[in-house]
């Protein structure tokens, strides 16, 4: 049995291919691995290690990709029990990050679990390795393939925690008396009694947003744990997200976004990420749309703090509905069982191992 199962895309322009062929040339070796390139090949993929490449070209469009995509979406068990991560390959500076947030939330719905930092991508002009090459001293391209080796090896490696008691966060900026979010989750949290549970609420007082500081001051403050700004975030969540083995985060969709205060939390945790890494915490995410757009949401909550901040993406990790006015979605028909269902798959994600 192969090591890796890899899911690369026939691309038809041959030209637009060979940077790719070099990464994976380089992050592969020392793998077996068996390749899918078309849907037509495309089967259940049930406990295997997935490195999904794809090659984008100008337009951001691979069509046999989509062919692809469209599969995970029908066939919803398809990854069951996998573990997988996503080099993207572009020609311009565009694309990369809406097709690999799309694709790593369409393959969580279908049981693919992510380590944290789970995409790799590569711009036309690889500067978004400007960073990361000169922190590893080597050139642009040389970075690109670095990060891809480091992703499949984390893939390979990927060993799932697992707490004797699971302590978890709850993470929200909403009013119990009118948000249907907040009914959600306690449907949810009726069927975490065994679980030791943290809530903090950004709603009361202002939550300062991240404005850039320079690396040096932010590296200062955040390797003691700290903020330039303090705050609720310094005060309450920073010492929270420390003591986590989840976090699960209550986002009713405003406007097809999260809203300010949790975003301003996403964005402030880039301080306490210079003193620790959290790939050993789990993102759950809990989100009501009033009309639709859930998906926008939670591939925001893949991009910000799986992509970038390096929790864990366990299999199916959002619960999405839909419900408009104060109380609704309590009215909704199935709504309880489903949530307990949701339950149940936080419980056994930290309690059992994949297989």
């Amino acid at each position: 049995m192969a090591d890796i199962t890899l899911i690369r895309p026939y691309c038809s322009e041959k030209s637009k291919t060979k940077r790719l062929d070099a990464i994976l040339e380089y992050s592969l070796q020392g793998y077996t691995y068996e390749t899918i390139t078309t849907a037509e090949e495309f089967r259940t993929l049930k406990q295997k290690k997935i490195l999904f490449a794809i090659s984008l070209g100008e337009s951001g469009i691979n069509l046999e990709y989509y062919g692809i995509l469209k599969r995970i979406r029908q066939e919803r068990n398809c990854f069951e029990g996998s573990v997988g991560g996503i080099i993207l390959d572009g020609s311009t500076e565009l694309f990369t990050k809406s097709v690999g947030r799309e694709l790593a939330f369409s393959a969580n719905q279908s049981g693919c679990t992510f380590p944290g930092k789970a995409l790799v991508e590569g711009t036309g002009s690889l500067r978004n390795f400007n960073v990361a090459a000169r922190n590893l001293e080597l050139d642009h391209l040389e970075a690109y393939m670095y990060s891809g080796r480091e992703l499949v090896n984390k893939i390979a490696d990927f060993n799932p925690p697992k707490p004797d008691k699971p302590n978890i966060l709850i993470l929200h900026a909403g009013n119990y008396s009118r948000s249907n979010t907040l009914d959600l989750w306690k449907l949810v949290e009726h069927h975490l009694k065994d679980c030791s549970i943290t809530e903090v609420s950004l709603k009361n007082g202002a939550v300062m947003d991240c404005i850039g500081c320079p690396y040096k001051t932010c590296k200062y403050f955040g390797e003691s744990g700290n903020c330039i700004y303090g705050g609720v975030i310094v005060e309450q969540v920073y010492p929270a997200i420390l003591e986590c083995d989840a976090l699960v985060m209550i986002c009713p969709n405003y406007n097809d976004a999260i809203s300010a205060n949790l975003a301003a939390f996403i964005n402030r945790l880039t301080a306490l990420l210079k003193m620790t890494s959290f790939y050993d915490k789990y993102l759950f995410g809990l989100i009501v749309s009033g009309y639709s757009g859930g998906d926008i949401v939670a591939q925001q909550l893949i991009s910000g703090l799986n992509m970038n901040k390096t929790f864990i993406l366990p299999s199916r990790f959002a619960m999405l509905e839909t419900a408009n006015d104060p109380g609704s979605l309590l009215k909704i028909e199935g709504i309880e069982e489903r949530a307990a269902a949701f339950a149940r798959q936080i419980k056994d994600t930290l309690h059992s191992p994949l297989p």
